[in-house]
This record gives C-alpha cells, structure tokens and sequence, in this order.
C-alpha cells in the first residue's frame, strides 16, 4: 500500500528522512534540480529561459514522461515526487505540460507524441472558415521553446461542429508573442490556423480533466516553492546576526517562523490527499477533482501568508533576481492563479459539499471508499 504522506515529505521542517518508498526518486530528481539550480546561479534574468541541459538529463534519466509513457509503470504518485523537487529547485522546464497535459492529449486523440521533445498545451476558442481553423491562444507555458504546442480546441456557436476537439501547432510555424508571469516563465500567445482534417475530435470530458491536471500539477509545485522558500528563510534567519544574536533567537522571528511551518503542513497535507485521489480514481474522477479544488483552495490564502513572511524575514535582500527566495516566491504567486482561481476552487468545493446527499461524509472522505 502506497504511503502517499512520503510524497510531498523533506520540507524544512520535517524531520523525517531515508524513511520512504519514494526516497530514491526524491534523491534523483532533488540532485538534478540542485545542479540546475547552482549552474544557473548569476545567470538568472527575465524572461526565464529554457535549461537544455537539465531537460536532456531528464530525458535521460526518464523523468520527462514518466506517466504518459506506458514503459515506465508510474503514476501521479511518482511524477508527484519529480515536480516536487524540481519545483523547490526552481526549475526551468515544462515536465508537468509536457506528461501530464500535452502527451495525455495526444493520446486522448490518438496522435503520436514524439519521444524526447519538450511540448506544453493551452486552451482555445477556434473560428472555422475556409477548411482552416484559426484562433489565438493566451498564456501558453513555454510555447516559444517547445516542439508541438497541443490546443485544446473548441469551435464557436454557429459553426459546422460545435464538438470539442484537439491540434498539433508547430511553433515554428505559428506566430508566437513572448510574454511572462509574475516570475518571468515564459506564458506565450500563439496564434494558430490549423486544417480541418487535422483536428482531432475528443469527448467533452476532456476539458474538465485538462483543467483538473493542471491545477494538481501547479498545487504539487506550489509545496516545493513554498518549502523552498521556509528553507531560505531558515537559513537566512541563521546566518543573519542582528543585535548580537542571530535572527533565529528572537522570539518574534521564531513566531513568525512557527507560523509559516504550520501554514506550510495544512497545505501539504490538502494537496497529499489530491495526490492520493489522483492515485486511486484517476484525474478523470470526480473525488480527484474535489481533492485537487480543496488542495487550491487551502493553497490560495497559505502562499500569501508564507511568501509574506518569506520576504519579511529576509528583508530587501530577497527582492534580487538573484536570491534563492525570489524565483520560489514570484512562482508561487503565479501558480495559484492558473488553471483555476482560490475563488473558483473554493465555489466548487462548496457546491460539492452542499449537492451532496451527506454533507459530512463529504467533507470527511467517507463516501469515497
């Protein structure tokens, strides 16, 4: 049986270590994540930009598709275990778009996903006219760097078919507009006009479930953001030595401190039970979807508070480009929104709860056995 609580574990303020089924992924993925970090150090600038060095490790190593590759035998649990890890380390590569989003699609529509590529998805509203498909599609992660940009499609009202479906755009082909989040990753418009026999139909389904990846995904990533950025405070409050003491000393540091480890815990623990969800049903299951609103939901008003404290305890030093803090606390913040908002998450946990014929088994998990 699958001890989902050694997922997400080896936060700053765990003490637990060497004691999981996952431990030797988490040391893979962590090592990678660390050198990728480090070699990154002085070089770091806005917009992001795509580490080729670690992707061809990932690659490597099988890590780029872990789930969407039947060869590999893996599932959220483990691919839970890599965004983890190269989440805290703040790194530079679509995996989550690439396995989770883009080669599920692919395969949802039966097209074959080419082996070792980086490729990303996005959301988009198609007009037909003339045989071609034309439309724009906003925010697309890592659209300028990828090899296949995989559109979930949607006709508007009033064309021939207004049935969902999914297409191949080849940025090399297409117009793409850099643009970035808060945190300098690259989120691309891409403009796109695709032939109507090259469209694949999917069922309606598909939308709810890409939406559902994704916010796990981004909640998965959020832990090791924020658990990067408690340990850069830790040690930061250390090291610092403030009236003759270090930071660590005072008793409103160690409160603030206190704090943030608890905020830290209630999140993780909301977004191990999205993982286990993902685990037993699948992402297509409505439990799933309900773990991963109530993960974001708890997520929303935690990364606020902890990235606050992040940067308070730090000072002015944290804002630099170059500090360990600030690409863990600019991700998080652009994180929480995408694939659904806090608000949007919590309106569906509540109207799960109130729909549901016993309000408390809900809440509590017991209809889920």
């Amino acid at each position: 049986m699958t001890n989902f609580d050694s997922v997400l574990a080896n936060g700053v303020f765990d003490a637990t270590s060497g004691t999981g089924e996952f431990d030797a992924l988490a040391e893979l993925a962590g090592d990678l994540g660390r050198r990728s970090f480090d070699a990154r150090v002085g070089c770091r600038r806005r917009p992001d930009t795509f580490d080729q060095q670690l992707w061809d490790t990932l690659v490597a190593s099988g890590l780029d598709r872990l789930t969407s590759d039947a060869d590999n035998q893996a599932g959220p649990a483990e691919l839970a275990v890599v965004l983890y890890w190269l989440a805290r380390s703040s790194a530079a590569v679509p995996v989550a778009e690439t396995d989770l989003l883009a080669a599920w699609l692919m395969q949802c529509a039966d097209i074959d996903v080419p082996a070792g590529r980086p490729l990303t998805a996005g959301r988009a509203v198609g007009t037909a006219l003339g045989g071609l498909v034309t439309g724009v599609a906003s925010a697309v992660p890592w659209a300028r760097s990828a090899a296949r940009v995989v559109l979930v499609e949607v006709r508007e009202p009033g064309a021939d078919d207004a049935a969902l479906h999914v297409g191949l755009a080849d940025p090399a082909d297409a117009v793409v507009t850099d643009g970035m989040n808060l945190a300098g990753e690259p989120r691309d418009e891409i403009a796109f006009a695709i032939a109507n026999q090259m469209l694949r139909p999917v069922d309606a389904s598909v939308v709810a479930e890409y939406e559902c990846r994704g916010a796990w995904a981004r909640s998965v990533q959020l832990i090791g953001a924020l658990d990067a950025a408690a340990d850069s405070s830790v040690r930061h409050c250390r090291e610092r030595v403030q009236f003759g003491r270090p930071l660590s000393k005072l008793q409103s540091v160690q409160h603030t401190l206190a704090v943030m480890a608890g905020d830290i815990e209630r999140a993780r623990a909301a977004v191990t039970l999205a993982v286990a969800a993902a685990t037993d049903f699948g992402f297509g299951d409505n439990r799933t979807e309900y773990a991963v609103s109530v993960a974001r939901a708890v997520l929303g008003p935690v990364v606020g508070a902890v990235t606050g404290s992040a940067h308070q305890l730090h000072g002015a030093i944290g804002t630099s480009i170059e500090h360990s803090l600030w690409p863990s606390t600019l991700r998080a913040r652009s994180w929480v929104d995408e694939f659904g908002t806090v608000s949007h998450h919590a309106r569906h946990v509540g109207r799960t709860v109130l729909g549901a014929a016993d309000a408390w088994a809900c809440v509590t998990g017991a209809n889920w056995r």
